[in-house]
């Protein structure tokens, strides 16, 4: 792969990675559930966000490599995690056809008859295939031809809602909004907790790991990757602040009579535009509504080839997906075969729908994996030996570019811990139980005694008992978060009441966390052994 990348364009990687056409409804969800509060909510979850951000720019800086984020948890934990969560990244490609999926459901505003009910019609499905196809076709160039096509979406997506902010301030600011209707807090500041993630927040901010994913394309990745992620998160924060003070102080009076729970839009923004009179505006929204998740599937489908190319290293998937061009330095077999999963995403298939909406959801595990994979990796075990990988030899564990690891680290765990409990049962109890199925897939690739037969990078093959106990915490971790979400109050059935529910994932994954460092220690400590 080509080192091609620089600054800007990892920040538009990045912030269009995050926002996609959930910035048109986040700002009332969130109004609905704390009120003005949710200006508390939105700078939380950037400062949350921040945190785990803050882990794997330290991995992205220390061990840059192409689809980074499914190669660390194997380097670090042995390849029963690496196959876990390489395994949820394969199925998370159903992220990728739910964008493509939205931006049908926005075009059918144009173009009727693309949606029957809830799926796709096959006018519908062949025109969201075609624009699959398109994608792949603007990522089957030199990576810096995508950047700079990205950048150019994501000025248009900045652009947009800089736009509804001075045109809706401007034409509709009612003043005392922060006090008036119950106050600034009319349900309490606990609500500002419950907008986290009830509200849609964190799932507006999530998707800050992009730059992660190029960073074995990344010119001087020591220097350019930890500012670009973070980059990415702040403009996203400021221009969602933004919109969430908009939409405070330009709801029309006689919509707050049942104060902000009681106002409701099918369509936020572009609704208050027309009560407004600005009917520029609203078809503006609308056009964005359907550019904005192009943007961020155009993002995803090169993501996802980054990924499928680390499977493809990790031993995975056959080693034939891990060819890279070398005329234009990227991975077309890996675009190819990830063109073939995302159409088969969009079939039509009862309930399968279902599954593509959570299986976005669950790239939230590789917060978790990362944060081990840091602790791990800042251990004397972390280090590169001679026998294990010779072009690194001698490399110091980490970069060290991000002080007070020791205690972000298990935070940094803790807080993707929470992310993934806040999905809710209603997505876990699909998402979760697909993932353990990836024990299955382990299984199936090492029969007892078999060796390896590609060098994964993870040293030495070891015996199947070895690498089960090594990885059994991310296998205890997944059925308990599955159990929690169960008796939890994110749409669960109640029976641990909040806030003692989100606690108890809290003490959990801690404790989780603590298992997961010493078995990957562990297994550090053998590989050199084994390979000395």
């Amino acid at each position: 792969m080509r080192r091609d990348l620089g600054f800007w364009g990892l920040t538009g990687i990045g912030f269009s990675n995050i926002v996609g056409s959930g910035w048109l409804f986040a700002a009332m969800y969130a109004a609905q559930t704390a009120g003005p509060a949710a200006l508390l909510s939105w700078i939380g979850a950037g400062l949350l966000c921040g945190l785990v951000a803050l882990v794997m720019i330290e991995l992205g800086a220390s061990r840059p490599e192409g689809g980074g984020t499914v190669r660390w948890p194997l380097l670090a934990n042995g390849r029963l995690v690496g196959t876990l969560v390489g395994w949820s990244v394969l199925l998370s490609v159903g992220g990728t056809a739910a964008e493509i999926s939205a931006i049908m459901q926005y075009t059918a505003h144009y173009l009727p008859g693309l949606y029957n009910g809830h799926t796709l019609t096959l006018a519908g499905l062949a025109l969201a295939c075609g624009l699959t196809v398109l994608l792949t076709a603007l990522n089957w160039f030199a990576v810096r031809l995508f950047a700079r096509l990205n950048t150019l979406v994501s000025i248009f997506k900045i652009a947009v809602p800089i736009a509804t902010v001075l045109a809706l301030v401007a034409s509709g600011w009612h003043s005392g909004r922060l006090t008036d209707h119950g106050g600034f807090a009319p349900y309490g500041y606990v609500a500002c907790l419950t907008a986290l993630a009830g509200g849609g927040i964190v799932y507006s901010v999530n998707g800050f790991q992009a730059p992660l994913d190029f960073s074995g394309e990344t010119r001087n990745p020591r220097r350019t990757l930890p500012w670009a992620v973070l980059a990415g998160i702040g403009l996203a924060l400021l221009m969602y602040l933004a919109l969430q003070v908009a939409y405070l102080f330009t709801v029309p009076e006689h919509l707050l009579g049942g104060g902000w729970q009681g106002v409701s839009f099918d369509s936020p923004f572009g609704q208050l535009a027309l009560i407004l009179n600005l009917h520029w505006l609203s078809t503006l929204l609308y056009a964005d509504a359907v550019l904005s998740p192009g943007g961020s599937a155009y993002v995803g489908v090169a993501i996802d080839a980054r990924h499928t190319y680390a499977l493809a290293k990790n031993g995975t998937i056959p080693r034939y997906f891990m060819k890279v061009d070398e005329g234009s330095g990227m991975p077309r077999r890996a675009l190819v075969i990830n063109l073939v999963v995302i159409v088969l995403f969009l079939l039509p298939f009862g309930g399968w729908q279902d599954i593509v909406s959570v299986m976005g959801d669950m790239y939230l595990l590789i917060y978790a994996a990362s944060a081990v994979a840091v602790a791990v990796f800042r251990t004397e075990a972390g280090g590169v030996p001679q026998a294990l990988n010779s072009d690194r030899a001698g490399e110091a564990p980490i970069a060290g570019w991000v002080p007070g690891l020791r205690w972000i680290a298990p935070l940094s765990f803790v807080v993707a811990s929470e992310f993934v409990y806040w999905s809710g049962w209603q997505h876990l109890r699909l998402a979760l139980p697909l993932v353990l199925a990836g024990l299955l897939l382990f299984l199936g690739m090492r029969r007892p005694g078999a060796r390896a037969t590609v060098d994964d990078g993870a040293g030495p093959q070891r015996p199947l008992a070895a690498e089960l106990r090594t990885g059994a915490w991310l296998v205890v971790y997944l059925l308990a978060l599955t159990a929690l979400s169960w008796l939890g109050t994110f749409k669960g059935s109640g029976h641990l009441p909040a806030p003692y529910d989100s606690l108890t994932v809290a003490a959990v994954a801690l404790a989780v966390f603590f298992w997961a460092v010493r078995s990957g220690v562990g297994q550090l400590t053998a590989a050199r052994q084994a390979a000395a």
